[in-house]
């Protein structure tokens, strides 16, 4: 079953909306220019969901679209508050604003590798076999179940 060209045409259309959208992530700094890439990628997804749907005579990609732009409004409305925040307290639109938001007493911290592994292996709790009682700390006994 060969695609029509009408579907070839909406995957195309889609690729390039996603294409776009990953440009505009990777190559901008601006925080605003970033949100709106990433709804871009997302245009695109829905627009090659689209295609598929209608290619294949089901309403299922058309209904996830639509939850897709549900969400994305609700996530386009978050984003939003935190671009005001992040251009409220530094006055710049710069993703490099966002190392500003932390707290006072931490200081500036930029990654230039990988963070240490820990030297120390997790201890995780282990069951006791069925019939033998499990090990009770004595400092446990003093503590009270609930207040």
């Amino acid at each position: 079953m060969t695609p029509s060209p009408l579907v070839l045409d909406g995957l195309m259309v889609g690729g390039m909306l996603f294409a776009l959208g990953l440009v505009g992530i990777l190559a901008r700094r601006n925080l605003i220019v970033m949100f709106l890439s990433a709804e871009l990628m997302l245009q695109g997804v829905s627009v090659s969901l689209v295609s598929w749907s209608r290619h294949h005579g089901d309403w299922g990609g058309h209904v996830l679209v639509i939850f897709v732009l549900t969400v994305a409004a609700c996530e386009a409305a978050v984003a939003l508050v935190f671009v005001l925040q992040a251009f409220a307290r530094s006055g710049r639109l710069d993703s490099a604003a966002w190392q500003s938001l932390r707290e006072s007493n931490l200081s500036r911290t930029v990654d230039h590798e990988l963070p240490a592994v820990d030297a120390v292996a997790p201890v995780f709790p282990r069951l006791t076999p069925a019939g033998v009682a499990p090990h009770v700390a004595e400092d446990a006994n003093l503590e009270r179940e609930h207040v």
